[in-house]
């Protein structure tokens, strides 16, 4: 007997959800950003900058999403038991540090001596980091080698046209076989952390002693980022104190350094990226720089790669607002598309806020870095990399959770990317330095070389008169480091009082005027709640968004 069935309720019909954001062009559709690289003396690059973003806007997002699914795995034997210590990584991580290394993440201002370099190689790095960040560590390393080898004009001489090549070749085998190299770091120690002066690594001279020379290294580092690199800079103690040491993963000889990687980490975030605990086993290396002056030779090393923080922390923000902007264009609530209402305004436009506060300040910074041989700039970008590593990289984790609120429950699943944005967060804030490591750097730099005080509020200064609020807000942080005494439990509300100043001189000059008129009303005059989307009354949220959103889809 036959059955008749009721009609099927229409129960798979999607209705009122998100599209997919289209592939498009990442720098087209930033304003600050692409007003940023005019302004700060790299409109040249404008046209790679198209070209990056156009790329990174298409596939790559993939790419990112499949390295993090299918994360680094450690070989440490092969099958006859031999120690190899190598490491495998799915296609997409390949294809994604190719990507960089062609277009010059890691070396545009080493290979390309022309003003504005820098800038324009923050923006790139910031365009490609905005779909995936664990690459960024060896480009950020490799990149941040450079200027820490040429204290040592023969080593440097060797490794920097393999570190600059704009050939990414993943095999391991000597250096001197490759098409390009890479350049890894480990400082980091069990016992120490951030505390490098308390490694216990040591290295004993092979031969005659000093920089440049043959050393024999013994030690385990606790965090080793990126192990399948081809070189390092490394800490360790000779008889003179802490030193800087160059370690290739292959001997002279061609055959394997005694670099051992003992397990990766299991981390939280940045899980395409293998980091590693590393040991040390007799390890040829040879000495960069001064014996006991190894801090000082790295060094260099680190304030290029807390700028790079900075760069990796704008990224994810900015992405974050994209993907918040996306959705409330088209999921309806209430009657209204979410971003017609009127509180969801003032959220989104309190993101925006803070993203092009990021991005700007990280241009302003890499400008600096291009300007370096004036003294002024190289003060300013001593303090002020320390102080927007601080402040830039503290604020990415909020902002995330905030974009991720946006999208309400279709923002906690994988598919979003907003749950992989928010594991990344922390991490700028972590690498090169933690925020008392910040604070105290800030602080340090500062009673050293006080003029390096007077250049940060000649960059605020610049802004002086077109706002009262920020006029009020500096001569109160002016009068306020005055008192240097017992500053160290004040160092935090200072540091941040720092950024923000910088913030809103840079958004008063170079901002759309709604953008820097909310800045200076929520940041810096206090007309403001504790959570995003306090914005006072009589901002204009329509603008802020207008400019902020990217106009696809």
């Amino acid at each position: 007997m036959a059955i008749t069935l009721p009609p099927a309720h229409r129960t798979h019909e999607v209705l009122n959800h998100v599209p997919p954001l289209p592939d498009f062009d990442l720098f087209a559709h930033d304003k600050a950003l692409a007003d940023g690289l005019e302004r700060e003396g790299a409109g040249w690059a404008r046209e790679r900058a198209h070209e990056l973003g156009r790329i990174v806007g298409g596939e790559p997002v993939q790419w990112g999403m499949q390295a993090n699914t299918y994360p680094p795995v450690l070989r440490t034997h092969d099958r006859s038991g031999h120690r190899i210590d190598e490491v495998e990584y799915h296609p997409a991580w390949h294809h994604l540090l190719g990507l960089a290394v062609r277009h010059g993440l890691h070396a545009l201002p080493w290979r390309e001596a022309r003003p504005g370099g820098h800038v324009a190689r923050a923006a790139l790095f910031y365009l490609l980091a905005q779909v995936e960040q664990g690459v960024g560590c060896p480009v950020s390393m490799t990149f941040s080698g450079v200027p820490a080898l040429r204290v040592q004009p023969e080593v440097a001489a060797e490794w920097e046209p393999r570190l600059t090549s704009l050939e990414y070749d993943p095999r391991l085998v000597p250096a001197d076989g490759k098409r390009g190299a890479l350049c890894g770091m480990a400082m980091t120690e069990k016992q120490g952390g951030s505390d490098v002066r308390a490694n216990s690594t040591r290295a004993v001279a092979l031969g005659p002693s000093g920089p440049g020379h043959e050393y024999a290294i013994t030690g385990h580092k606790w965090f080793c980022s990126a192990p399948m690199s081809d070189c390092f800079l490394v800490l360790a103690h000779t008889e003179r104190g802490l030193s800087c040491f160059l370690l290739p993963r292959f001997l002279p000889d061609g055959t394997r350094n005694r670099f051992h990687v003992q397990r990766l980490k299991d981390k939280l975030g940045n899980r395409s990226n293998a980091s590693s605990e590393v040991e040390f086993d007799g390890a040829w290396a040879r000495m960069v720089g001064e014996e006991g002056r190894g801090v000082p030779t790295i060094i260099e090393m680190v304030n290029h790669t807390r700028l790079d923080c900075v760069m990796g922390a704008a990224a994810t923000m900015r992405q974050a607002v994209v993907q918040a902007m996306h959705h409330c264009e088209h999921r309806v609530a209430f009657g209204k598309r979410l971003v017609e209402q009127p509180l969801m305004q003032n959220v989104l436009a309190d993101l925006a806020i803070e993203s092009e506060a990021a991005t700007t300040v990280m241009l302003r910074l890499a400008r600096a870095y291009d300007e370096s041989k004036d003294p002024a700039q190289h003060r300013f970008a001593r303090l002020a990399t320390a102080v927007s590593k601080y402040w830039v990289c503290k604020r990415n984790a909020p902002t995330v959770a905030e974009a991720l609120e946006c999208l309400g429950g279709a923002g906690y699943v994988e598919e979003s990317l907003l749950p992989r944005l928010y594991r990344e967060a922390p991490l700028n804030s972590i690498w090169e330095g933690s925020g008392n490591v910040m604070c105290l750097d800030v602080l340090r730099a500062m009673g050293r070389d006080p003029e390096s005080v007077d250049a940060f509020f000649a960059e605020v200064g610049l802004a002086a008169g077109a706002d009262r609020r920020l006029d009020g807000f500096a001569n109160a942080l002016r009068d306020e480091l005055g008192d240097f005494d017992a500053i160290e439990p004040r160092a935090r509300r200072i540091v941040e009082r720092m950024a923000l100043a910088l913030q809103g001189s840079l958004l008063v000059r170079h901002s759309d005027p709604a953008v820097a008129d909310a800045f200076c009303a929520s940041r810096l005059g206090g007309d403001r709640g504790l959570a995003f989307g306090t914005l006072p009354p009589g901002v204009d949220c329509a603008r802020i968004i207008a400019r902020a959103r990217p106009a696809v889809g």
